[in-house]
């Protein structure tokens, strides 16, 4: 027994015979998994197929249930809500220039989607600090508020026009940077001091223009002397330009007295020189707006002569741009080799542009050649050299600002220009158009081949204006926050121009096309409802099929 059981665990199976073994039973577990996968899917495919034939058959019978009723007032609900959304689409494209949907989906969807780092960079913020000096302004295209060298007197223009037209032509946003720039040019650290000072800076901080009236006349109670109350009964009581012009005067008998004595004790102390720079800005912002009501009033030769006085007495203070004060002032006496002067001193590459410069320059470069200028002519002889400066001079005044172009031709209706203006911004063509129109109108044909190259009509002179993402032919790119500081800038019942004009955006569109089209069913479902009913059925099941 033993030898048996020896022998046996001796025995082996031979190589050939075990991977033969082997081999067959890697094959039948195999071809038993495939014919478990197929029975599988073939026991899911009949499920499927059962379940999809119940769904149907349950849709079926869902849609045999609905009346021509329920499909009518179902496309008319569906137009009334896209005809609000489109509605509220538009109007909120046209007060902020932008889609709402789109801006609540790039503001709160696409954050949570994981979205954000590949967003548009955030626009520029606009300044409102007014009044600084910008020497490398070229090379930093943000959106800054200056104060506008040429704005008007509220009590004298600014109210009359409210009184005729029942309109508020200043917007609280500007009045509110007027108010900042008074407290900055009228008040200093030692107002404390003087009863009538603190009184007057207490009055600069009012809201109600008859508080602040109040407010002078106390001060003038306390100081017959007090120059910034004179300056604030010529800004808002004086309803004329003369009554303006008489507080001016007494304003500027106060203030020479009043500078003459921080002068001498101006090196004492750090408040003196605070006091003396006080006095200085009074100063000058009395003889400036002086010289303005002498323009006002027609005495054009001796406000161009007090302007000059203040430049040559305050040379430092350029930033309060007198000068474009003395441009419109010359071009009103026609002293074009003034004019050109003047230019020649601030049309510089380190001073900031503005509108009235490059748009004076043009004019002084087309007024040698408007007169014998003609489409036609320039189109089969070529441009003269002159021709050619001035729709060069053109191209660069349109590129610095392209919306003066429109008021200038009387395209666009004109409205009283803000205390404040944003530079290559609508507000600021506003503020140039304004007092300038006419200097383009005296000479002759200097509009007409401003309307020429600004057109394009002829492909010789045809404009090319950079795009505001692209890089500036002469200026830094045109800054896309504009918009935004020109509304807050401008009246509401002026419509801001838009500088490039925005396309309407991709919601708007859409809910104007899903409105049109469930007006277009619901009219169809009231004149034909079984049609219409039988139509639905077949849309129904086809979509559910095609979706299963």
């Amino acid at each position: 027994m033993v030898l048996v059981i020896k022998s046996f665990m001796a025995f082996t199976v031979p190589k050939g015979i075990k991977s033969s073994w082997t081999r067959l039973w890697r094959q039948d577990i195999i071809l038993y998994s495939i014919v478990c996968l197929k029975t599988s899917y073939l026991c899911f495919l009949v499920l499927l197929i059962n379940s999809l034939v119940l769904f149907l058959l349950t849709v079926t019978v869902f849609l045999s249930t609905l009346t021509p009723k329920f499909y009518f007032a179902l496309t008319v609900t569906s137009s009334f809500i896209s005809g609000l959304i489109f509605v509220f689409e538009w109007w909120h494209f046209r007060k902020y220039g932008t889609s709402f949907i789109e801006q609540v989906s790039v503001s709160h969807l696409r954050p949570l989607i994981g979205g954000a780092e590949n967003g548009p960079p955030a626009p520029v913020a606009f300044s409102a600090n007014s009044g600084e000096n910008e020497t490398n302004r070229q090379n930093m295209p943000e959106c800054k508020v200056w104060r506008n060298p040429l704005n008007l007197f509220r009590g004298a223009e600014y109210s009359r026009y409210m009184w005729v037209t029942g309109k508020e032509p200043l917007t609280y946003y500007d009045m509110n940077l007027s108010a900042q720039d008074h407290q900055n040019f009228f008040t200093c650290d030692t107002d404390a001091l003087r009863p009538s000072d603190t009184v007057m800076q207490k009055a600069w901080r009012e809201r109600n223009p008859q508080a602040r009236i109040k407010a002078a006349y106390q001060a003038l109670e306390l100081n017959n002397d007090c120059a910034t109350a004179y300056v604030l009964l010529a800004e808002e009581e004086a309803t004329t330009i003369v009554d303006a012009e008489k507080y001016f005067k007494q304003a500027l008998k106060a203030g020479e007295t009043i500078y003459r004595r921080s002068q001498n004790c101006h090196s004492q102390s750090p408040q003196h020189e605070a006091q003396l720079r006080r006095d200085t800005n009074v100063l000058v912002y009395v003889k400036r707006r002086l010289a303005m009501c002498a323009r006002k009033l027609g005495r054009i030769r001796e406000a161009v002569k007090m302007m000059r006085d203040l430049m040559k007495e305050f040379p430092l203070l350029s930033m309060l741009n007198i000068h474009e004060n003395l441009l419109e002032a010359l071009l009103e006496l026609q002293a074009y080799a003034d004019v050109q002067a003047v230019l020649a001193k601030y049309d510089d590459i380190s001073l900031p542009k503005s509108a009235a410069i490059c748009y004076t320059a043009a004019l002084l470069k087309a007024r040698a050649v408007s007169e014998r200028f003609s489409p036609e002519t320039a189109s089969k002889r070529g441009l003269s050299t002159a021709e050619i400066n001035a729709v060069e001079a053109i191209h660069r005044a349109v590129e610095f600002n392209p919306h003066v172009p429109k008021y200038l031709l009387e395209m666009k209706s004109l409205v009283l220009p803000p205390e404040h203006i944003l530079k290559r911004g609508d507000s600021e063509a506003v503020a140039y158009a304004f007092f300038h129109l006419q200097h383009w109108k005296r000479i002759e044909g200097a509009l007409n081949l401003l309307h020429c190259t600004w057109e394009g009509s002829n492909r010789l002179i045809s404009l090319m204006i950079p795009y505001p993402l692209e890089k500036g032919h002469l200026f830094y790119p045109y800054p896309s926050c504009t918009e935004t500081a020109d509304r807050e800038l401008l009246p509401t019942f002026h419509e801001v121009s838009v500088y490039p004009q925005k396309e309407l955006p991709f919601f708007i569109h859409f809910t104007a096309g899903l409105c049109s089209f469930s007006a277009m069913l619901a009219l169809l479902t009231h004149q034909f409802p079984e049609l219409m009913v039988i139509f639905a059925k077949a849309v129904s099941i086809v979509s559910v099929v095609g979706l299963a």
